[in-house]
């Protein structure tokens, strides 16, 4: 068998794919998407703010800091503000920009409550599959006949 056409479990695909892109759980990723989307116009924010954005405990919102700060995601020290380093920046991009992909997709499809099922697809989805989503929503968006005819199917 090819490596094109072997199969993997869910955790076996995870495991192959964390080698190509620098892994980070689903939490943590959320974390960053976060601080990226509140540190955006002014570069920074801070625990209170974060932990309110995500509803979670700021002793939470804390420890995940310290652990996204050792891995050299963002920069922080206790009690003050939290920035995010250039790859912080740069992943924090990509995450707010996949998610706002699938949402898109999703109210594409008919959706209208979407924010919980594009958190949960998010974790799990290839950057080469959002790229494949965007230019499908670009195509039809650029046709508009065609996206009034996909609107009448639906």
């Amino acid at each position: 068998m090819s490596n094109k056409t072997d199969f993997y479990t869910f955790r076996g695909y995870h495991l192959k794919n964390t080698r190509h892109w620098e892994s980070l759980t689903p939490s943590m990723e959320d974390y960053l998407e976060m601080i990226y989307r509140l540190s955006k116009d002014s570069g920074y924010t801070r625990v209170l703010e974060l932990a309110t954005a995500l509803n979670v405990q700021p002793p939470s919102a804390s420890n995940m800091i310290q652990r996204l700060a050792e891995r050299n995601w963002l920069v922080y020290e206790k009690y003050s503000i939290i920035r995010l380093t250039n790859k912080g920046r740069e992943r924090g991009a990509y995450l707010l920009h996949r998610h706002l992909i699938l949402e898109q997709f999703l109210r594409f499809l008919g959706l209208e409550d979407v924010l919980e099922d594009a958190e949960k697809i998010e974790h799990n989805i290839s950057p080469a599959a959002v790229t494949g989503l965007e230019r499908l929503l670009a195509f039809f968006n650029s046709h508009p006949q065609v996206l009034s005819q996909w609107q009448a199917f639906r």
